[in-house]
């Protein structure tokens, strides 16, 4: 061996035997000094007296330095072996943190809070920064608008003189939109009136109305009453079949009515039955001459009773089926002519409400009417009814409209039953902005008076520019032309209409 101080390395064995000899010493020892290796109930003994340096020297003779080598222990006291041996932290399951035991539930835990409700659907005028925001009346929305115009017409009676003269003329429209918003029932509504006054012919100036009020009333999730109410004004045109004399002027035709009824849901099945009640009034005709030209023969009163049933085949196809009876009863037993004008009806049609996509919605119903007259001299008016309304957007800036209509009405004509008419309106609106929409129409309507041979083909078309400036203002403007072709002598008219005026709404 050399003279360099060999360490000798000891096993954890021997060194716990070494530990059992020299306690004394084996507690001494600076700490470090001990190998991992070593069991840890050496280092936990607690910390011995001082010992007697005499005792030091009566070590075992094994132990003892031989000559020519050196000893693992030495004699001499290690450093800081005076220092209490710190105990490392106990490990195993007495040094685990237990929880505190959980506390008596006395009562349950409150219910967590209510879900935030759905945001509000945006309104159309919200959505729109130029549709009017309406008058809030509670929780009905009012939205009046009125517009003044001026325009020239360049046949003002819609006469078939050649020497018909033109006329500038101005209108003056009032309008008034409901809407309700309530959680349950609905309260919606129009109504438009206005008039025309023109400069040089005042025998033409007429005025015009339509509007409808309609309430519904959610009695149950299922059944629902339906309360509606519907008005419109026109005027008759001199040279019209059903004027017997020339006139001057252009007499009222007042036609107001209301309806109720109930529907109820039985799954997808949906019942509905409705009664009505309208009213047809004719104001007397002026004639050239200065005398009245009475029309209280063709004032009569319609009563109506319809069922429906609809079943939902999907949520974008509903087939129903109809059938109504009706009466029409005339002031007057008979009227100038003799002839007894009262009638009843049957009617039965077919049809569906349909939503092909988001583009593409509308119904169409057809069927069959058959009207029996008091006075048998009149035959049965029979043919084809039905109604068609069809909405489609091609693109978000596009919308075509298709409207189409065939019905049976009365006449006043010696001789004939009635009259059967047919009419088709098509629209086409393009906005080129958000604010300036363009919108392109046209209208063909035909009527034929049974028995008479007699037939009157209507058409129009034209174009109508909507520029809005705010919310509160846009200007109109449009332009119409119009024609009548007539079987009978010197009835066809044309006529061109322009206007341009300024919309205020609130």
């Amino acid at each position: 061996m050399s003279g360099r101080a060999t360490i000798l390395f000891l096993s954890g064995t021997a060194l716990a035997g070494l530990a059992l000899a020299c306690p004394a010493e084996a507690q001494q020892m600076p700490r470090g000094s001990l190998r991992s290796g070593a069991p840890a109930y050496v280092a936990q003994q607690p910390a011995a007296p001082r010992p007697d340096p005499a005792a030091v020297g009566a070590e075992p003779e094994a132990l003892r330095n031989q000559p020519g080598q050196s000893s693992a222990v030495s004699a001499r006291q290690p450093p800081r072996a005076s220092d209490p041996v710190q105990a490392p932290a106990l490990r195993g399951v007495t040094q685990r943190q237990f929880r505190p035991p959980q506390p008596t539930v006395a009562a349950l835990p409150p219910p967590p809070p209510a879900p935030a409700p759905p945001p509000r659907r945006r309104s159309a005028s919200e959505e729109d920064p130029y549709a009017a925001l309406g008058i809030r009346v509670g929780a009905v929305t009012l939205r009046p608008s009125v517009t003044n115009s001026i325009g020239y017409d360049t046949n003002p009676q819609r006469s078939s003189a050649a020497g018909s003269k033109g006329s500038g003329f101005s209108r003056h429209e009032g309008e008034l939109e409901i809407q309700s918003d309530w959680n349950v029932h609905e309260l919606k509504g129009r109504l438009n009136a206005g008039y025309l006054e023109f400069f040089r012919n005042k025998d033409a100036s007429r005025p015009d109305a339509q509007g409808n009020l309609d309430l519904r009333l959610d009695a149950t999730r299922d059944t629902r009453f339906l309360i509606e109410t519907r008005l419109r004004l026109d005027t008759q045109r001199p040279g019209s079949p059903d004027l017997t004399a020339a006139v001057a002027g252009r007499p009222q035709i007042w036609q107001y009515g209301g309806s109720a009824g109930m529907t109820h849901d039985i799954n997808r099945l949906q019942l509905t039955l409705r009664g009505s009640v309208d009213r047809s009034d004719y104001e007397d005709a002026r004639l050239s001459n200065g005398a009245m030209l009475s029309q209280k023969d063709r004032n009569m009163t319609q009563y109506g009773l319809r069922l429906r049933a609809a079943y939902e085949v999907t949520p974008g196809f509903k087939p129903f089926a109809e059938a109504e009876i009706d009466h029409r009863d005339f002031d007057e037993k008979a009227d100038f002519y003799g002839y007894e004008r009262s009638s009843n009806g049957l009617t039965g049609r077919v049809g569906s409400s349909f939503e092909i996509s988001r583009q593409l919605t509308g119904e169409v119903s057809g069927g069959y009417q058959n009207r029996k007259y008091d006075d048998s001299r009149l035959k049965n008016l029979r043919g084809f009814v039905g109604d068609a309304a069809v909405l489609w957007t091609p693109t978000p800036l596009t919308t075509v409209t298709l409207r189409g209509g065939a019905e049976l009405g009365d006449t006043t004509i010696a001789g004939s039953s009635g009259t059967t008419v047919r009419r088709a309106t098509l629209e086409v609106a393009h906005a080129l902005r958000r604010n300036l929409t363009v919108t392109g129409f046209t209208n063909f309507t035909r009527t034929e008076y049974d028995g008479q041979g007699l037939r009157e083909d209507y058409s129009n078309v034209g174009a109508r520019l909507e520029y809005r400036l705010t919310r509160t203002f846009a200007v109109r403007a449009s332009f119409t032309h119009e024609r009548l072709n007539s079987t009978a002598q010197g009835s066809d008219y044309t006529a061109n209409v322009s206007l341009v005026g300024l919309r205020v709404q609130f």
